[in-house]
């Protein structure tokens, strides 16, 4: 295992259920560490899947502002996971450790791709690579992504006003623990 902060698992499986196809297959579905050379790409994930996704809980930030941040801080911080289909950046994860617990602050995707099993790959990955408990936010109007962790084991331990985040949008603390045998 690694720094326990970032995945850096190099992992290709064949993706279903989506009609573009690579030669002779389902399009593949590679993971790795972004890079710099991401930070366009992994804005606009981040930045279409805000705004189509997640509109109850507007951006505070200009789509610039975002770009940098992306570029000067999520990237150069070293824990920014890309999931890749044919060249194309479609997801992200980032994460982080707390000093009693480790963090998801970033799971995003394209939209066109939600539903197809990349995010339950990208969350099996920071479950398989991050130390618990594993803790994550979102916003309460967010019913999908509610939804997406709590069928995932995720349970709320808190419920904010929004008075904690830039947004001053109602959201809810969830926590991941590894079932106990």
């Amino acid at each position: 295992m690694s720094d326990g902060l970032r995945p850096r698992v190099i992992l290709s499986v064949r993706l279903f259920g989506r009609k573009q196809q690579t030669r002779g297959g389902a399009p593949i579905l590679c993971f790795r560490a972004a890079t710099l050379d991401d930070a366009d790409s992994v804005a606009d994930v981040y930045l279409r899947s805000r705004k189509e996704l997640v509109s109850g809980a507007p951006l505070v930030h200009s789509d610039k502002a975002v770009r940098e941040w992306i570029r000067r801080q999520l990237i150069p911080a070293g824990r920014t996971t890309v999931a890749i289909i044919d060249d194309q950046v479609v997801g992200l994860l980032a994460v982080s450790k707390g000093t009693d617990c480790s963090w998801i602050d970033q799971l995003y995707l394209l939209p066109a791709w939600v539903g197809r099993g990349i995010g339950t790959r990208l969350l099996d990955l920071a479950k398989s690579e991050l130390l618990p408990p594993i803790r994550l936010y979102t916003f309460q109007c967010n019913q999908r992504a509610r939804s997406f962790y709590e069928r995932r084991g995720f349970q709320a331990i808190a419920f904010g006003d929004g008075s904690g985040n830039e947004e001053k949008c109602p959201d809810i603390l969830y926590e991941w623990q590894p079932e106990r045998r």
